[in-house]
Parts: structure tokens; C-alpha cells; sequence
């Protein structure tokens, strides 16, 4: 019997300069990524009290125009991408017939009949696969710029500061959630003000041929601001610290906008039909089997994804994240727990290697930025 080959991991377009920065190198969802530099305490501190420079080259990048762009996509996705104005964006998720999550997404529009659609590195071929099929009948096609685009990131309460100066547009005019045009360092972008860490922030969306020239001047003009290159592993405390799901853990397939607390994301009152609406609706009428939660650990241990959850009874709920808080000093975790036991303050335990650890339910997010 023949064996199917295994695609080689797809390498960052940075790669060659992470390694010259002594990153420790990683497969994540196909691609080799820095998953660390220094050390992800510190690189998770340097994103909240100064900034941090993220490669997101992986992400999927795919572009969709024509006439009906907005209605196509409002019949594929769940929210409703023609109300965006221009230079607006969304979260936003595809769903399968039955309501299972495929992917959550960010969806800008960049004009009247052309938006973005940015979608995970492990989805991105099943989102774009997805969408091809979805927009046909409809005046509208897709452009899958992944391969083609650069992303970088400039993360932190400093980020404003260093980017200001060499950007061509006033960064402080852009929303958060919104998006222009323009140019950094000599380099056209799309600049976003959008991210991942619960911290104000830029995504540059480059030509990947000059994605290493947005990573060093971002680089060097952000040193005497504080800024560190991030790699994966802080990028995972801080998104978990603000609350923010990771498609794999808190989503996947098997879960639905609803029971990840997302319900406010799924549009249900937008005209037409869409793509899980009917299934959609009915969760939305009979409740959800299990919801997602915060948990702040109140004894020793840390809660790791797949640890059970239990109540005085036993078993009630599956950790999906869980690490020790750098910005909090505590462990927290998200899990799944039965609807009975979502009230902040409810006193469960998590299994950590046999031992039963008290933990409490707490809201989400964990950490906000100060205002």
C-alpha cells in the first residue's frame, strides 16, 4: 500500500530572519513559525507595557469582489458583511450546515465591492474552499491572496508611537476594527487596526516580497520604544489572557457560535438565508448543551486543554486553554461546562494528574488593557 506523502511544512517568508534572531523554530499549522525569541514571560510583558512585532504570514488572506460581493458573502458567513462601511471590519465565522464552526474569521471591507476575508492558517483551505463554493451563482469571485500577502504586526500600548512616523496615513483617524490604505516606510499596505492580544495594535497586509522590509524597519524603529519580536507561544498567553478563543481549542467543528459565547456574532435578524441558519435558529430557541467559561484556579496546578472539570457529582466540562497568568500571577483556563455552572463565582475543580483543584468560574475576559 502506497503511503500519501506529507506536505512539507510551508516556511515563513521571515524565516531566515527569526533564525538570525535566535527564535526557536516550530511546525504550526503547516508552517515554520518562531515560536519563541528571549523567552514567552518576556516577550508577553513587552507586549503589555510597551509593544511587541508579530509574524502572521501564515494566516489566509482571500479576497473576494464583483456586484455581490457583500450579498455573497452575507449567504456565506454569519454575519452581515454588507453593513460594514468602507474601511470597516468584523468578526466573524463560517458555519456548517448544522451550526459546527469551519473557521472564525476577520472580514474587512475595502471597498464598495471588495472585501478580505482573513481566516486561520490550519482553515485557510478549507475556508477558501468553502467560500468558492458558496459565491458561485452569485456576481462575485474569489481571489486567494495567502501565498502572495505578508502580514506583520505591531502590538502594544506603544505601537501608535512607532508606527505613526513612518506611516502615511494618521493611524489615530483609523477605528478599532477598521482599515485603510497606505503607505509604511515606503512599503503600500493595508494597515489594520486589529490583533490578536487584547491590546491596541496594527496589522500590516504587504506584498510578501516586502514583508522583510515592513519586519525590520517595524524592528528597528520600535527598539527605543521597547519593542520585542513575539513569537507563538506569548501570542497564545496573551489572546487567552483576553478572553479571545483559538480555533482547535475553544472552537472547532463539533462546536457553535453559541455555545462559545458568540451567539451576538450570528445574525440572525439579516434578510436571506445562510449558510447553518436553520440549525442556527434552532440552538438559538432550545439553549445549548454546554458553554464556554473562565476559570481562575484557586489552588496549586495548572489547568491544561483536555483536563476535565468537575463538579461535586463529577464530571461536568473539558478545559480548552488553559496556562499561568504572566499579566495576573494566577492560573486561568477556559473550559466547557455544563449550562448550570456558568454563574460567575460557581466553585468547580479541575483533574490535574489525579488531584481534584478548586477553581472558580469567573467572566471573561481575564485582563482589559487600561483605558
Amino acid at each position: 500500500m502506497t503511503e500519501l506523502a506529507v506536505p512539507a511544512p510551508v516556511p515563513s517568508p521571515l524565516l531566515g530572519r527569526h533564525e538570525a534572531l535566535g527564535a526557536r523554530i516550530v511546525e504550526f499549522a503547516g508552517w515554520l513559525m518562531p515560536v519563541q525569541y528571549a523567552g514567552i514571560l518576556e516577550e508577553h510583558r513587552a507586549v503589555r507595557s510597551a509593544a511587541g512585532l508579530f509574524d502572521l504570514s501564515h494566516m489566509g488572506e482571500l479576497v473576494v469582489e464583483g456586484p455581490e460581493a457583500g450579498q455573497a458573502l452575507a449567504a456565506a458567513l454569519v454575519t452581515d458583511p454588507p453593513a460594514l462601511a468602507v474601511g470597516r471590519a468584523q468578526y466573524s465565522m463560517i458555519c456548517a450546515p448544522d451550526g459546527g464552526i469551519l473557521d472564525d474569521l476577520i472580514v474587512y471591507r475595502l471597498a464598495e465591492d471588495r472585501f478580505m476575508v482573513v481566516a486561520n492558517a490550519s482553515n485557510a483551505r478549507t475556508v477558501s474552499d468553502a467560500l468558492a463554493e458558496r459565491l458561485d451563482g452569485f456576481g462575485a469571485v474569489l481571489d486567494d491572496r495567502s501565498l502572495a500577502t505578508g502580514l506583520v504586526a505591531v502590538q502594544g500600548p506603544r505601537s501608535i508611537d512607532i508606527l505613526q512616523p513612518l506611516a502615511s496615513v494618521d493611524l489615530a483617524h483609523i477605528r478599532y476594527y477598521g482599515i485603510a490604505e497606505g503607505v509604511v516606510a515606503g512599503i503600500p499596505a493595508l494597515i489594520a487596526r486589529t490583533g490578536y492580544t487584547g491590546e491596541d495594535g496594527f496589522e500590516l497586509f504587504v506584498d510578501v516580497d516586502r514583508a522583510g522590509e515592513a519586519w525590520d524597519v517595524a524592528l528597528e524603529a520600535g527598539r527605543r520604544h521597547g519593542l520585542v519580536p513575539v513569537g507563538l507561544g506569548a501570542r497564545d498567553t496573551l489572546r487567552l489572557e483576553a478572553g479571545m478563543p483559538l480555533y482547535g481549542n475553544e472552537l472547532d467543528r463539533a462546536t457553535t457560535p453559541f455555545e462559545a459565547g458568540l451567539g451576538r456574532v450570528v445574525k440572525l435578524s439579516k434578510p436571506g438565508d445562510f449558510t447553518g441558519r436553520t440549525a442556527l435558529e434552532k440552538v438559538a430557541a432550545d439553549g445549548v448543551r454546554r458553554r464556554l467559561v473562565g476559570l481562575v484556579l484557586r489552588g496549586r496546578g495548572i489547568a491544561r486543554h483536555g483536563y476535565p472539570v468537575l463538579d461535586a457529582d463529577g464530571p461536568t466540562g473539558v478545559v480548552t486553554s488553559g496556562t499561568m497568568s504572566p499579566s495576573l500571577g494566577s492560573a486561568i483556563a477556559m473550559a466547557y461546562v455544563a449550562p448550570g455552572h456558568t454563574e460567575p463565582g460557581t466553585m468547580l475543580d479541575v483533574e490535574i494528574r489525579g488531584v481534584r483543584v478548586s477553581a472558580e468560574v469567573v467572566p471573561l475576559p481575564f485582563y482589559r488593557r487600561p483605558a
